[in-house]
């Protein structure tokens, strides 16, 4: 009689064990977060997010940049993200257009740099870092082929560069776009597109991906990559035979940003994430990535980034290309679409 006493006991403090866990997981709020981030980042950032923030589990839904534009405008009238963490900045303030983001002013949000958060009192999004244009230069390749070092954007018009570009389709990339409005910053809109219409001679391939084009490169698949810095820079720092190169006569930027979806049923918790999202703990996070945070004072330890990315960043009225940016898409695609890669 003793021995079942005690065996009903183990199984009731059994059960009570099993029965904590799974109403604690009962009370945590499930955040539906769309994002861009790289693939790699997705784990890391959630670990951090969900123990600094108690009682939110986060449900990643990641695509590329033009992606996941285009799937929040379509589910404009039927949201189903609670919020948005790592989205272009040009992204977010065409949705801000559209009147799709719960305004919101995260604590602390005040000493992002001015540049690099919503002008919007409350705010309506808020910066994490900033991505840079880069080209992923494959010194092997070249030297097989001899093909010289570029260092400005007109110097791959040369002919020798035929087939040996790959570059991200703007329509589905954010590096993409934000290279082609780094053109338009530094050149003017006409003198970009008939930039774009020559250089178009020498690409091989126009991929769905920002990765992509510095990926193929660092394999010995093409000599010339147009990409961004984080991916450049991990993969020299993964030990690829490619040179960061940042075009001397400029190189166009984006920011990746948070924002809060008008409509969540959980604005609670996503206001706690958008905290998060802002602190210097998350900024040093991102600072493992990036070289360029939203928040002065935060030392990044990233290796590897060249200075030139810094200082010869275009000059960018966000706000003016987001508005025009459906614009230059179409057209964009009306021109080149004919090389881009199989979705």
């Amino acid at each position: 009689m003793r021995r079942s006493r005690l065996v009903l006991s183990g199984l009731a403090l059994g059960l009570g064990l099993i029965a904590a866990p799974a109403a604690e997981a009962q009370q945590r709020t499930r955040l539906t977060v769309y994002t861009a981030l790289e693939n790699e980042q997705l784990a890391p950032f959630k670990q951090a997010a969900e123990a600094a923030v108690p009682g939110i589990e986060i449900a990643w839904v990641r695509d590329s940049t033009g992606v996941m534009t285009a799937r929040l405008i379509a589910e404009r009238a039927n949201p189903r993200a609670d919020l948005v963490w790592g989205l272009s900045v040009f992204s977010l303030l065409q949705l801000e257009g559209m009147d799709m983001l719960e305004p919101y002013t995260p604590r602390g949000a005040e000493a992002l740099r001015p540049n690099m958060r919503s002008a919007r009192n409350p705010m309506t999004w808020t910066g994490m870092d900033a991505f840079v244009s880069a080209v992923c230069f494959n010194t092997v390749v070249a030297q097989q082929r001899g093909l010289p070092r570029p260092n400005t954007w007109a110097d791959l018009l040369d002919p020798r560069f035929r087939g040996q570009v790959v570059m991200p389709n703007p329509n589905s990339s954010g590096t993409g776009f934000l290279t082609i409005a780094g053109w338009i910053g530094t050149q003017g809109e006409a003198r970009a597109w008939d930039y774009m219409t020559r250089l178009h001679d020498n690409i091989q391939v126009y991929t769905h991906s920002g990765s992509a084009p510095c990926n193929n490169a660092a394999r010995g698949e093409f000599a010339v990559g147009l990409s961004f810095d984080m991916r450049s820079v991990a993969l020299k720092n993964q030990g690829a035979p490619i040179e960061i190169i940042v075009p001397n006569d400029g190189v166009g930027f984006d920011l990746e940003a948070t924002a809060i979806l008008r409509g969540t049923r959980n604005l609670d918790a996503a206001r706690r994430l958008a905290d998060f999202a802002v602190s210097r703990q998350a900024m040093e996070l991102y600072g493992r990535y990036y070289a360029l945070l939203a928040l002065p004072g935060v030392e990044p330890t990233v290796r590897g980034y060249p200075a030139e990315f810094a200082q010869r960043l275009v000059s960018a009225d966000f706000a003016e290309i987001a508005g025009n940016r459906e614009r230059i898409l179409r057209e964009w695609a009306q021109r080149f679409d004919g090389k881009s890669a199989p979705r």
